[in-house]
């Protein structure tokens, strides 16, 4: 394709890099951005810089969060005796689109897959038994709800897991299997997770 522009090509060149954004798309996207008023493509850039510089982890659960603790290990409210183990940010905010899960979660960060070469070492594993074992928690852990993806890399980790804990005493369950096999949380609607977590089944 021919573009009017060096300025236009290489942006689209950069939006088309995002998943699921081809040529076409991109284009469409950078001529909108190019008749907004300055401001915006302005706004925009600088949210875009924020969120890549200034996004951290939460120390305690690993998940996305803006200050030392996320907004859900920081709330008071939530139920601190549960922890729901997820593979990553996305499982977490499918979890909670549901409204149905009040407890804590833990972020592990990817998924044991020997093919990738992904271990238990590069995962949030640790400082997961450091939670149970020597909990900050105002009360202390007594389920841990496995909530990965079945699949044969989640049924990898959640068996891993299951023995890493075994010597707590602590209850594990995972989630029901309304979630298809082979599916991942993210894809899963609202109504199926729900009851997959209202459903869960001890873990053995």
């Amino acid at each position: 394709m021919n573009y009017p522009s060096r300025l236009i090509e290489d942006a689209v060149s950069e939006i088309s890099r995002l998943p699921g954004i081809g040529k076409k798309t991109a284009l469409r996207l950078a001529l909108h951005l190019l008749k907004r008023e300055e401001e915006q493509t302005k706004s925009l850039s600088e949210a875009l810089l924020n969120m890549r510089t200034k996004t951290t982890y939460c120390v305690k659960c690993h998940n996305i969060a803006d200050e030392r603790l996320c907004n859900i290990c920081a709330n008071a409210r939530r139920d601190q005796s549960i922890i729901c183990v997820v593979v990553d940010t996305r499982d977490v905010l499918a979890i909670e689109s549901t409204n149905q899960y009040k407890g804590l979660y833990h972020v592990l960060g990817g998924i044991i897959s020997p093919l990738e070469g992904i271990g238990p070492a590069d995962l949030q594993i640790d400082s997961l038994v450091s939670r149970i074992e020597s909990p900050e928690e105002s009360e202390p852990v007594k389920e841990i709800i496995l909530a990965l993806s079945p699949t044969m890399e989640g049924d990898t980790t959640a068996f891993y897991l299951q023995k890493k804990l075994k010597s707590t005493g602590v209850k594990m369950s995972t989630i029901a299997r309304g979630i298809p096999i082979g599916g991942d949380l993210e894809y899963a609607d609202e109504i199926t997770l729900g009851r997959s977590i209202i459903s869960r089944v001890a873990y053995d």
